[in-house]
């Protein structure tokens, strides 16, 4: 009879933590660009096709960021999880901005959803800031612990891409590609 080692042919946790992180970032990128030619004729039509991919794509993204959030979660408490407080607050803060973000995306794709249930001025304004702030903590973590599990200039180059949007919305695609690059070096686990 031939035995295996069970332990050396398992995958290694967190595998999914990197290919979750750029598709996360390639559908604001994809968000980004189908919002910039559905503005092309000078306004955005809301019953249009670009207009409802791309917020659909903007929602799968922003879950996608969530499972990434959380996955980072884990993958930091199990390499140092000296500073467990702090990173599940930063999760938390992350989980809540998403949910924000989820809300008013779900409010843009469907109106009577909107229209049902208004949406605070709190949740627009603190929604991207709560899940910026919470994905910049974890990833400035992510950049400090030992084994590095993100080169020192990553959380900045995302932070770059964040201000990027905020400054105007049409630099979407320019901010997510900043995202993307700051996202690709996440460090895969030893199997």
């Amino acid at each position: 009879m031939i035995t295996t080692d069970s332990r050396a042919t398992a995958p290694a946790p967190y595998v999914w933590l990197r290919p979750t992180a750029v598709t996360a970032s390639l559908l604001l990128f994809s968000y980004g660009v189908l919002r910039l030619l559905d503005g092309l004729d000078g306004y955005r039509d809301k019953s249009g096709w670009p207009w409802l991919a791309g917020h659909t794509l903007f929602l799968l993204g922003i879950v996608l960021f969530a499972v990434f959030m959380v996955g980072l979660r884990g993958r930091l408490l199990a390499t140092s999880p000296r500073q467990r407080v702090l990173t599940d607050l930063a999760t938390v803060a992350g989980l809540m901005g998403a949910t924000a973000f989820g809300w008013v995306i779900l409010g843009d794709l469907f109106p009577r959803f909107a229209e049902a249930v208004s949406t605070p001025d709190l949740v627009l304004i603190g929604g991207p800031a709560l899940f910026q702030l919470g994905l910049l903590t974890l990833l400035v973590r992510a950049a400090v612990v030992r084994p590095r599990l993100l080169p020192f200039w990553a959380p900045a180059l995302v932070l770059v891409g964040f201000v990027a949007i905020g400054v105007d919305l049409d630099l979407l695609p320019v901010g997510a590609a900043l995202v993307f690059g700051g996202l690709l070096p996440v460090r895969q686990p030893a199997p």
